[in-house]
């Protein structure tokens, strides 16, 4: 399994923007067969970072989702929705293998 962790640089006054750009691709990374484990957006504290993660069996599954992802309609919607509000100002990805506990495999 590999988890993909991205943090996100926002612009404070699109949050709403980045948390509609959010509620859009959870169900869209769960059709193209991940796990989407959600969503963290500001709160308190520093107002213009958000995270999200998401696991795919493996690095293979992960790569056929990237590129069927640039071909579908929603995802390209997405796309051009966080593009047009400028919600997102950065990101970085992180490719992270969990563990769940002392007897739990995650491979």
């Amino acid at each position: 399994m590999v988890t993909c962790y991205v943090r996100y640089i926002i612009d404070p006054y699109q949050l709403a923007e980045f948390e509609h750009y959010a509620r859009t691709w959870i169900p869209l990374v769960e059709r193209f067969g991940g796990t989407h484990h959600g969503y963290l957006l500001p709160y308190e504290g520093a107002n213009t970072i958000a995270s999200c993660s998401f696991s795919f069996a493996s690095l293979a599954d992960y790569e056929v989702y990237r590129r069927d992802s640039m071909l579908d309609p929603d995802c390209q919607a997405a796309y051009a929705y966080a593009t047009e509000t400028r919600c997102i100002v950065s990101y970085e990805r992180l490719f992270m293998r969990p563990v769940f506990g002392a007897n739990e495999d995650a491979t």
